[in-house]
């Protein structure tokens, strides 16, 4: 897995290299400036920078030196760069005032941007760069950026879609973004390409971070990685996947692949159980049950021959409901639980009774969340078997509090989430993060705009419960995720970002996993 760092762990990072390793910090600013150099010409000038025109915006911190790095190295490539400070140079760093000098020293043009004519010749510049870089702020921004560099920040984002521009580069993250949080402080850079120095940090893999930064790039600074000490998460590999899925043995029978029943469904909403169940068959499962109240059945015994159906039982008596579900749940592995299945009070109890009395793991989704807002503690019962898949607003309901502010912080929600309920956390998104109630968290980023489709999540919570068979939760999470992601990927590369239906998710999982598998 690939570390991935706050920014106070970065700046640990760096302190530990330039203390103990005794690696100058004028040497790892130059390593890092190289780097972006090599990624940009790379990336966006085809692998040739002589000739090009690039724009190189500089702050006076740290990120700023960086930028008189980048812009030494395009300008030693035969680039024609012109630099610009958005900073008075008296308030400059060490390190950037030195590389600052350097570019000046081999001949470098360098212009300020404190005035509105400044501005306006700035805005010239950018309209007929090639490649515009961004190296105005680092990772310890952590309020809006104002006048008058809000208005650079605006100049350069509408570069981009001028004349022959081929590409804005930010530094480190782009400027305006919370290195954390992945939120947009209000004026962002929008870069078509982000170079990350040493390690990936927190904000280019939640939030908006990943729309903000594009493709990230990160390059060796010239330390090595096992100085990280902290990591506050790690980004899954497909090798990661691989060393924990292997081919069956070749006396596999059904109810060793696992047996898991879907506790789904109800009067008007079959559509959910039968999707997890689905996602469950073709991600591994040997058997899938659904188990649903007697109205949904009858409809559901007619949709899918592979899944079998189970009706609860419609007596009211409390000590009949909790045998009829101990009966209906006996040898299954793994129950996936919520889909479409309703919030009533009979609902509620057969909830109750799997957290309690089921031996094995526990997949809750969709209606859980309702059923227990506000009470995340409620999960703990279970004694640390369960997987809690919701997206941003279902987390926000089980912890009281909104969408909106739990993707203000998607890593510490989920963080949040998994110590007070005793689970496993998957928050779904664009990235998703999983995280233990240990403490660990791991993100992915496999998934694929197409996969916001309806029906989407009641297919992963039958994978996860597949995967949950033969996995410990936490694993079976974030390979389920991963391997969510790669199928909706792999259907976006041949249709396109739209028209995904849940259930092609569920039927592309068997070729994802055997090209998965076929790499090992």
């Amino acid at each position: 897995m690939i570390p991935v760092l706050s920014r106070t762990q970065m700046r640990a990072f760096d302190a530990h290299a330039i203390q103990t390793s005794r690696v100058p910090s004028i040497v790892l600013m130059e390593n890092a400036g190289r780097g972006a150099a090599d990624v940009i010409e790379r990336e966006l000038l085809g692998g040739r920078a002589a000739g090009r025109r690039i724009v190189v915006v500089c702050g006076a911190g740290n990120n700023g030196g960086d930028g008189f790095v980048v812009a030494r190295h395009l300008l030693a490539r035969g680039a024609q760069v012109e630099a610009w400070l958005a900073r008075d140079l008296s308030k400059a760093t060490p390190d950037c005032r030195a590389n600052h000098d350097a570019f000046a020293g081999i001949g470098g043009k360098i212009a300020s941007v404190p005035l509105a004519h400044a501005l306006r010749d700035l805005g010239d510049a950018l309209a007929g760069a090639d490649v515009v870089v961004d190296a105005l702020f680092g990772t310890g921004l952590d309020r809006p950026i104002v006048e008058p560099l809000a208005s650079v920040v605006r100049q350069m984002n509408e570069a981009r879609l001028v004349g022959r521009h081929a590409g804005l580069a930010a530094l480190d993250v782009p400027s305006g973004l919370h290195a954390d949080t992945g939120v947009s402080l209000g004026t962002c850079i929008e870069a078509d390409l982000t170079v990350s120095f040493a390690h990936l940090k927190l904000g280019h893999v939640t939030g908006h971070g990943a729309a903000m930064s594009g493709p990230v790039h990160v390059v060796d600074i010239g330390v090595p990685p096992a100085l990280v000490a902290e990591r506050s998460a790690e980004l899954v590999e497909a090798s990661d996947v691989r060393a924990v899925i292997h081919d069956r043995p070749i006396d596999t029978h059904k109810y060793r692949a696992g047996h898991v029943a879907i506790v789904a469904g109800s009067a008007g909403k079959v559509g959910a159980a039968l999707l997890s169940a689905r996602g469950a068959l073709r991600g591994g499962a040997g058997a899938a049950t659904i188990v649903t109240w007697p109205d949904a059945a009858t409809t559901l015994e007619a949709r899918i021959p592979e899944v079998m159906v189970a009706r609860l039982t419609t007596e009211t008596d409390r000590e009949a409901l909790e045998s009829s579900i101990d009966d209906l749940l006996a040898h299954k592995r793994a129950v996936v639980i919520g889909p479409g299945f309703g919030t009533g009070d009979a609902a509620r109890a057969v909830s109750q009774r799997i957290l309690t009395s089921f031996g094995g793991a526990i997949v809750a989704d969709a209606d859980s969340f309702s059923m227990h807002a506000g009470s995340p503690e409620d999960f703990t019962v279970a004694g640390g078997r369960v997987v809690l898949t919701p997206h941003s607003g279902e987390l926000g309901r089980l912890l009281g509090r909104t969408a909106a502010e739990v993707e203000a912080d998607r890593f510490a929600s989920a963080s949040e989430a998994a110590k007070r309920a005793g689970a496993v956390v998957l928050l779904k998104g664009a990235y998703t993060v999983v995280a233990s109630p240990d403490g660990r968290v791991v993100v992915t980023g496999s998934g694929s705009p197409a996969l916001a489709t309806a029906g989407s999540g009641d297919v992963l919570s039958g994978l996860v419960g597949a995967l949950a068979c033969s996995l410990p939760p936490f694993e079976a999470a974030w390979c389920g995720a991963f391997l969510h992601g790669v199928s909706g990927r792999a259907w976006q590369k041949e249709h396109g970002d739209r028209g995904l239906l849940a259930g092609e998710i569920a039927d592309g999982l068997p070729a994802v996993l055997a090209a998965l598998l076929a790499d090992a």
